[in-house]
């Protein structure tokens, strides 16, 4: 897919209008994320402001963790496995499984995992219908969510921590 920065909500070949539209802005926040971690080193992406926060390199698996939890969530409506808490677990939830966890990798296997379950996404994208964003069921607390709504979050995440990765770039001190 291509992430070039485009300031047009619109159709895309291939997909419904709708999920054309929720593609172009997820393209668009992938692309500003993309921007903001070019040309970081190792030691960039396992730097941490103190000992709580998250690293750059940790906020960009949980990208892909929360990606790949929503893809189970709508496409096959089930949670992680145990294999797949092991794989994501420590991403997902961030803290001090992923302060240990993730660490020593660099930009480009980052940007891997995030390519390779955006690629998962706008595969099984293509098989989806306008109808099935509007899909209730319930989600947190009870609540009834669409799908519209979940891949929403997925995005809204990203853009959230995004701006915790441009804070942290700029004060890491070298």
């Amino acid at each position: 897919m291509n992430l070039t920065p485009d300031t047009l909500i619109t159709d895309i070949p291939g997909y419904t209008p709708q999920i054309s539209r929720l593609m172009s802005m997820m393209n668009y926040a992938r692309h500003t994320t993309l921007h903001s971690v070019e040309g970081i080193t190792t030691e960039q992406l396992d730097y941490s402001v103190d000992e709580t926060s998250n690293s750059i390199g940790a906020l960009l698996l949980h990208f892909a963790a929360v990606e790949y939890a929503y893809q189970l969530e709508t496409f096959e409506h089930r949670e992680l496995n145990e294999e797949e808490i092991r794989t994501w677990g420590a991403a997902l939830e961030l803290g001090d499984a992923a302060r240990e966890q993730i660490k020593g990798h660099n930009l480009d296997f980052y940007l891997n995992h995030l390519s390779e379950i955006r690629d998962k996404t706008y595969e099984v994208f293509k098989t989806k219908s306008d109808e099935w964003l509007d899909e209730e069921y319930p989600f947190w607390y009870g609540k009834q969510a669409n799908h519209y709504f979940m891949w929403f979050h997925v995005m809204e995440d990203e853009i959230n921590h995004r701006g915790q990765i441009r804070w942290m770039r700029k004060r890491i001190p070298w």
